[in-house]
């Protein structure tokens, strides 16, 4: 199965006949590997409930669910960033954190209960808006969940947006149009938590700006913190 429609170096090379977009220090141009494509990972998002466990010192032991605003904390920790991260990453954290209290803390993190698992349909769909993942879906499923695409679509050139473990943002352009009729093209990977999946309108010529609409102010809060480009972890 081909699960790779079509990749470019430039996250948002829309089509040979138009200009490349211009990368940002919030976007840089980069390459989506193939391992990040069909890496079954996991991050954390709010609504998900963790267990923390302090060894030799139980009674900071808490199980805590990720806050709205992407946090978590326990006694001497201070607020933890725990959205977009592993459950690893954030032992660290807590390690590093507790630090300041005692001596080379011992501590376990578990994730033990998880939101639902959304996506975001945008742009020139129907019903553009959050939908829960039904099971393992592509992207011309996402679309069809939404109401299919408006008049002004630009099926060809589809920008799925995905967070990676290590906080970087990757874009893929889909052209779903051809997919339709060569089912080889449609069969791109499913779709993971949080992905979101723009229809655009006409081409996408400046990531800065594509960021700063549809990233920093149009997403929904729960995703606008989960694609939190700043990247500033606490801790």
């Amino acid at each position: 199965m081909v699960r790779l429609l079509f990749a470019f170096a430039a996250g948002f090379s829309l089509a040979a006949c138009t200009a490349d977009p211009v990368p940002t220090a919030d976007f840089p141009r980069s390459s989506w590997q193939s391992a990040d494509r069909i890496e079954n990972y996991y991050l954390l998002a709010p609504g998900d409930t963790i267990e923390v466990s302090v060894l030799f010192a139980p009674e900071l032991s808490r199980t805590v669910v990720v806050a709205p605003d992407g946090r978590v904390r326990i006694p001497y920790s201070g607020p933890i960033t725990a959205s977009g991260r592993s459950v690893d990453e954030v032992r660290e954290s807590f390690i590093t954190a507790l630090s300041a209290e005692l001596k080379n803390p011992e501590v376990e993190v578990i994730a033990t209960e998880f939101a639902s698992q959304r996506i975001f349909v945008g742009g020139q769909v129907q019903t553009p808006s959050i939908y829960d993942l039904p099971g393992q879906i592509g992207p011309l499923q996402a679309i069809v969940m939404a109401g299919g695409f408006t008049d002004e679509a630009r099926e060809r050139a589809i920008v799925l947006l995905r967070r990676l473990p290590n906080g970087e943002i990757r874009s893929e352009i889909i052209d779903i149009k051809s997919g339709v009729f060569n089912a080889q093209l449609a069969e791109w990977g499913p779709l993971q938590r949080f992905d979101i999946v723009y229809v655009p309108k006409s081409k996408i010529a400046e990531e800065n700006l594509f960021i700063t609409q549809w990233i920093r102010d149009s997403l929904p809060f729960e995703f606008r913190i989960f694609y939190d480009v700043s990247n500033n972890n606490d801790s």
